[in-house]
């Protein structure tokens, strides 16, 4: 299993892997399905996605498959997950509390993010 950074952004349309993630979760070009979309990368920059791939993903105590759209660029994140996974998924997100919230069953989890991952303070 590897861990990863993700970012959760509801203002996203669809989750996006960088190809060096997909790599080191052992796929290969043979493993993604083509496809002709054009994405914006987490800089910002537009380029053609390589191709799509279903894997499974967990968080916290739930495993779910999800479909990510692979492209070359790099950020500080190793997956982003957008809005339609949210929704599908019934989670919900908190930028405040930084954590996950969902179902499991009629319990209510709260997957909590890495604290290690958040600067706290710096000096002016």
């Amino acid at each position: 299993m590897l861990m990863i950074k993700m970012l959760v952004d509801g203002s996203a349309v669809v989750n996006i892997m960088p190809y060096a993630t997909y790599w080191k979760i052992g796929k290969g070009e043979d493993d993604l399905i083509k496809t002709d979309r054009m994405l914006k990368d987490f800089e910002g920059k537009v380029s053609p996605a390589r191709g799509v791939v279903n894997v499974e993903l967990t968080i916290g105590s739930k495993t779910l498959p999800t479909i990510f759209f692979i492209i070359d660029g790099r950020g500080t994140h190793n997956l982003l997950l957008g809005r339609d996974w949210i929704h599908a998924n019934c989670y919900i997100p908190s930028t405040m509390h930084q954590c996950l919230i969902q179902w499991q069953g009629d319990m209510v989890e709260v997957v909590n993010a890495d604290q290690s991952l958040s600067v706290a303070s710096s000096d002016p």
